[in-house]
């Protein structure tokens, strides 16, 4: 695995971040994010895909819905966005077509992915947001090779 790290002195430069993350976007399209709650996965999320291309309005959090489709303005490409926190068990996730999502080649950015580790794809770029001390955050990327 190759790793990244992107840092985020304050809130004000995440948009930064997430541009500096689509640069760093390969072929890949399963992208696992974790940190503890609050960490700003959700945050990192929506400003990743405005930098995609979606309409910043329409870029927010799928914790009610469990999964947010986008499509960027620019590419017309597609994006899920998931948020797994509130699934129990792996056969809930399949029970809402998970699978079909992974296989679809649109871009896919998971929140809480623990639930689904064993499905994921071998080239899954897994990210890590880890919060410091003085409230800066660090957007660890770990790719495979």
């Amino acid at each position: 695995m190759s790793q990244t790290i992107i840092h985020i002195a304050t809130g004000n430069d995440v948009a930064e971040a997430a541009r500096k993350f689509v640069e760093l976007m390969g072929d890949e399209t399963v992208y696992t994010f974790t940190g503890e709650m609050g960490a700003g996965k959700t945050t990192f999320i929506s400003a990743l895909v405005t930098a995609l291309g979606v309409d910043p309005e329409e870029a927010n959090s799928p914790s009610f819905a469990i999964a947010n489709e986008y499509r960027s303005e620019t590419t017309a490409e597609l994006m899920y966005h998931f948020d797994l926190y509130r699934l129990e068990t792996l056969e809930e996730v399949l029970d809402i077509g998970f699978e079909d999502y992974l296989d679809s080649g649109a871009l896919c950015f998971i929140e809480w992915p623990e639930k689904v580790a064993d499905i994921l794809p071998d080239d899954t770029v897994h990210v890590s947001v880890r919060v410091n001390d003085d409230h800066s955050r660090d957007i660890i990327i770990e790719k495979p090779e």
